[in-house]
Formats: structure tokens, sequence, C-alpha cells
């Protein structure tokens, strides 16, 4: 028996949410979507019970596309799940474990493999938190509950372990009885809850300024002087102190992912057997979505992960940390692009003053930049044509399925193998382009910095998602009306 046959009856066994036997009406798929997320916010203000308040979140520069809330059941957010996404789909792609995606049984195997790693990964992922002593237990709690801490820490863990897999049957739930992808809901709604904050919170940062921006404007034309603005340092102030560039960043990012979402190639398609009924497929230029970009970065926190653990452990010879920020060695060169101050000279003078240590040189700060430009635009690349491997966006499964829609492209023989062959002129190079045009996007966005913190990366992937989630709910309407075209989409 082979390991496959062995592996294929435990992953069946997993607990799985029941799959709808037939159509789910399009209300009763908005329901479920927006019940799922009213549970999801309901989560995330749970805290963790027995956690101490001196505990350091490792992922605190990643919550934006992490989809997680600090010290709350949602801690990990979707951090397994993306985790071990790469994992298999890096497997996959390098032939290590051999699938035909377009095979059923294959995808099964897949599916069942990767809900059997997002178990891993959430163990994984919490116990070194625990180990390395960022995640604390509370001592008050302890004497409370007249235990030792080891208890409050196992209370903590099992509880971290139960939030990670309330996400994945979350996101269950959406993909099979919702709109969309409850990874993609979960994370417009932590980023748009920074946005929220961002623009309205009159909270006050280390400076002394409101953190948001209107609240910020009030503060600045109350206390500052028009004079001080019209100097070259007033108009540095207000444009990155004052939240000006996060503001035109944001809203620029939001109608330049719009408008390349409405970027495609169309390929004309005509049916087979009813006379002049036509259609076209489109393969847009971000044909893979900018959800591999979710897993670039959370390669990148995972390294980060494993130089902050070593870092704690007194080993610093890839790099030692600030808080949960590296400040050298090969961890500093690896970490993201979050804002202006990781590379603009005298914003990183003054983050690394304020750290008390040396500040890098301009090779330094340009290196890291390259770095992070490389990981971005060929992380895009690969993780681009993965995806559409692994979720049957590629050129054979789509082919596929334009065949069994009766459909065929005009000029050329009706069978699978034609139509392949068309799709392959387009849609792999499509998904390189796309890929990497992506990753400067993602890039150039992350230097800019956003409104409320949420991170380029988060923002993009926000106004992405939001797109793709109305272009679904349109389709879902049309497929409402029209029962007919449901067949197309292989939905009974």
């Amino acid at each position: 028996m082979s390991l496959r046959e062995s592996l294929e009856p435990f992953f069946n066994r997993l607990p799985a949410v029941a799959s709808p036997e037939g159509h789910v009406h399009f209300k009763n798929k908005l329901m479920w979507t927006l019940g799922i997320l009213v549970l999801y916010f309901a989560l995330a203000n749970v805290p963790l019970f027995g956690l101490s308040k001196d505990s350091i979140d490792l992922f605190e520069q990643y919550r934006a596309f992490f989809a997680g809330a600090s010290g709350s059941l949602m801690l990990l957010g979707i951090g397994p799940i993306v985790t071990a996404s790469i994992v298999l789909q890096l497997l996959v792609g390098a032939d290590v474990i051999k699938l035909n995606m377009s095979d059923p049984a294959d995808q099964a195997f897949f599916q069942g493999a990767q809900k059997f790693m997002v178990f891993v990964m959430i163990v994984l992922e919490a116990l070194p938190q625990i180990v390395g002593g960022y995640i604390l237990p509370d001592a008050g709690v302890a004497s409370a509950l007249g235990v030792g801490l080891g208890v409050v820490t196992s209370i903590i863990f099992i509880q971290i372990c139960i939030g990670g897999m309330l996400i994945l049957f979350m996101d269950e739930i959406v993909s099979k009885w919702g709109i969309g992808s409850g990874v993609g809901l979960f994370i417009v709604a932590g980023v748009s809850q920074q946005i929220v904050t961002g623009l309205f919170n009159w909270g006050l940062d280390t400076g002394g300024l409101p953190i948001g921006i209107l609240p910020k404007w009030i503060y600045i034309a109350q206390n500052i002087g028009l004079d001080y603005i019209l100097t070259g340092d007033g108009a540095m102030f207000l444009l990155i102190r004052g939240g000006v560039l996060a503001l035109v960043s944001t809203v620029a990012i939001f109608l330049l992912v719009v408008y390349v979402e409405s970027t495609r190639i169309e390929i004309p398609l005509a049916h087979s057997a009813v006379r002049g009924a036509r259609g076209r497929f489109p393969v847009k230029l971000i044909y893979a979505s900018v959800l591999p970009m979710i897993l670039v970065r959370a390669l990148q926190a995972n390294i980060q992960m494993v130089g902050l653990l070593l870092s704690g452990r007194g080993i610093t010879l890839f790099g030692e940390y600030y808080g949960s920020t590296p400040i050298n060695g090969v961890m500093y060169y690896l970490s993201p692009i979050n804002s202006p101050y990781d590379w603009i000279p005298s914003l990183v003078r003054e983050s690394f003053t304020g750290y008390g240590v040396s500040v890098p040189s301009m090779w330094q700060v340009g290196l890291h930049v390259l770095v992070d430009a490389t990981f971005l635009i060929v992380g895009g690349i690969i993780f681009a044509l993965f995806w559409i491997e692994t979720t049957g966006m590629g050129a054979k499964p789509t082919a596929q399925k334009v065949f069994n829609s009766g459909m065929q492209i005009p000029g050329f023989r009706r069978n699978v193998g034609s139509i392949e062959k068309v799709m392959l002129r387009y849609i792999p190079k499509v998904t390189i382009i796309g890929g990497a045009f992506i990753g400067v996007l993602t890039l150039l966005a992350s230097m800019l910095g956003t409104i409320g913190g949420a991170g380029g990366t988060g923002l993009l992937l926000t106004v992405s998602i939001v797109y793709r989630l109305y272009e679904d709910i349109a389709s879902e309407q049309m497929m409402e009306m029209h029962p007919m075209v449901r067949s197309f989409f292989g939905q009974d």
C-alpha cells in the first residue's frame, strides 16, 4: 500500500463542513456570509483568558493581512491556512507530491492534505510563541485559580488552537455556503477596521498627535501655525505625520486596483449547438488575483518568526530585534517594507535612533528595498503560477470547463486539446505578467504607507478582494435569474 493510499482514509475522516446537496439560494449565501463576518468580529473581541499584558505579538507587523487580533481568540488569524497553502503549493509545484489538479480525486486529496497541514501549522505557530516566552501567563490569574503558571499557559495554548480551528471552519463555511472565501472576507474585515480607526481615532500616538487623520488635521489647524506648514520642514511634517501621503496613497491604490482588475484579454467563444450564441472568456491581467501576495508576505513572516525566536534565545547570528522589529543582520534585509519609515533616510534615522541602535547606511537601506522588491516580484510570479495550477485555473482545467459548457473557440475544432492550445497562449503569460505587476504595485503601496497603518499589502488585498466579491455577487444574481448559466460554472 502506497503512502497516499494510507493517508486518504485518514484525510477523509478529518472534521469538515458538509457541502450543500443542491443549489444554495443567493439570499441564503448572503446570510451565511454576513453571519460568519459578525461571528469573526465577535471572536476577535474575545480576549484570551489568562494572558499577561506583558506578552509580545510576534506578528504585529502582519496583522493587516493575517486577519488576526492581538490577545484574542483570533490571535493566529489566517496564518496557519496560508502557511499550509505555501508548503503544499511548493511541494506540488516542485513535483515532490505528484498530483493532477484537474483530477477530482487528486483535488480531494490535496484539500484533505491542506486541512491536515492547517491543524499542524496551528500547533507549530502557537507553540513557539509560548515556549519562546512571547505569550506569557498572568500570575494574578494563576494565583486566583490556585494553580501554577504552567497550567494557565496550557489553557492559553488550548484557546489559541481552538481559535485557529474556528477560523478554518469559518473559512470552509463561507467557501461552501457563502459568497467568495472566508480568508478574503477576514482580510477585508481586519483592514477595513484599521482604515476606519485610522480615519477617526482620537487617541494619541507616541508623538502626542491624534492617531486618526481627521482628528490630526483638526489638531494641526488649531495648534500649528500656517507659517510653519509652509516651510520645508512643515510640509514634510504635514505630508508624513499629518497623514497626507497615506491618504493620497490609499486613494491612488484603490483607483489603480479597480482599473487593473478591469483590464483583461477576452477570448471569443461560440456555442456548438445553439447557432448565434456567443460569449467571451476573460483572462484578467491579475489572473491569479492578489492572494499570492499573502503567500509571499506569509513566507516573510514565518522567516521573521524563526529569526525572532532565535534572537530571544540569544542566537543573534541572523540578526537582532527591537521588540518584533529586526534592526540588523540578514533578518533586517529579509523583513518587508511597511511604510516610509523603512526607506526615507531621515525617517529611518529617526526610527533607529528611537531604538537606541546604530542607524543603517544608505546602501543598507537600498539593499533592504531591493531584497523586498525581489521577494515580491519573483515570489509573486512563482506563487501565481502555483496558485492557478492548484486551484483549477490552469489552461487544461479551464479548457475542460469551456468544453463541458458546450462552448468552443470559433475557427478551431471542438475538442479539449484545441481549446487548451489557445488557453496556453494566454493564461501562463498573463499569469507571469500579472504576478510581477502585482508585486511591483505591492512594493509601491508598502513604501508609501496607508491610512491606519493597514499596510500597502493589506490595502491592495482588500480592494482587490472587495472588487472580486462584487463580481461574485453579480455572478450569483445572474445565475439566480438565468439558471442555465450555472452549467458553465459547474454548479447544479
